[in-house]
C-alpha cells in the first residue's frame, strides 16, 4: 500500500505530512541505534529487582526476553520502512518548493508556533501584513499539495 493513502483528504493530508516530517527524519536517523540497544538488552543478563517482594522463579525468563526483543526489533524495522517510504514520497516534493515556501510552511506548522503567532512571525520575516501571511501560507500549501498528490 502506498504511503499517500494514509493522507486521503489532500489539503489536510499535506498538513499532516508536513507535521510528520520531523518525526520521520528522526526515525530514519535513530533506528539503527534503537535496534542496537534492543539487541544488547536481549543478550544481557537480567538483574534482580530489589523491591523486597517475593518473586516466583521463571525458568523461561531468558527466552521471553529474547522473544520480546525480536518482536521489538521487528516493530522498529517496520517503522523504519514506513519512514523511508514517507521520505521517498515527501522529500522530492518538498525540495521543489522555494526557500520562502519552505520557511512559511515550517513556521506555520511548527509544533511550538500556533495560528496567529506563526502568521506574525511570517509577516515580520517578509515585512507584510498578517492577512498576506495567511495568503502566502495558503499558496505554499496549495503548491505542495499539487506536488504531492497532483491536481486537486
Amino acid at each position: 500500500m502506498s504511503v499517500m493513502w494514509k493522507y486521503l483528504d489532500k489539503r489536510s493530508a499535506t498538513i499532516a505530512a508536513i507535521k510528520d516530517r520531523a518525526s520521520m527524519k528522526f526515525i530514519v536517523d535513530h533506528t539503527d541505534e534503537d535496534i542496537t540497544a534492543e539487541r544488547e538488552r536481549m543478550s544481557s543478563i537480567g538483574s534482580p529487582n530489589m523491591d523486597g517482594l517475593p518473586h516466583a522463579h521463571n525458568p523461561q525468563a531468558n527466552e521471553e526476553r529474547i522473544l520480546s526483543g525480536i518482536e521489538e526489533i521487528d516493530i522498529l524495522k517496520e517503522r523504519y520502512r514506513q519512514a523511508v517510504e514517507y521520505q521517498e514520497w515527501f522529500e522530492p516534493a518538498w525540495a521543489q518548493l522555494s526557500e520562502d515556501e519552505q520557511y512559511v510552511l515550517e513556521t506555520f506548522y511548527d509544533e511550538n508556533t500556533y495560528g496567529s503567532n506563526a502568521a506574525w512571525y511570517i509577516a515580520e520575516h517578509f515585512e507584510i501584513e498578517q492577512a498576506s501571511a495567511y495568503r502566502k501560507k495558503n499558496r505554499a500549501l496549495d503548491h505542495l499539495t499539487v506536488l504531492l498528490f497532483g491536481k486537486f
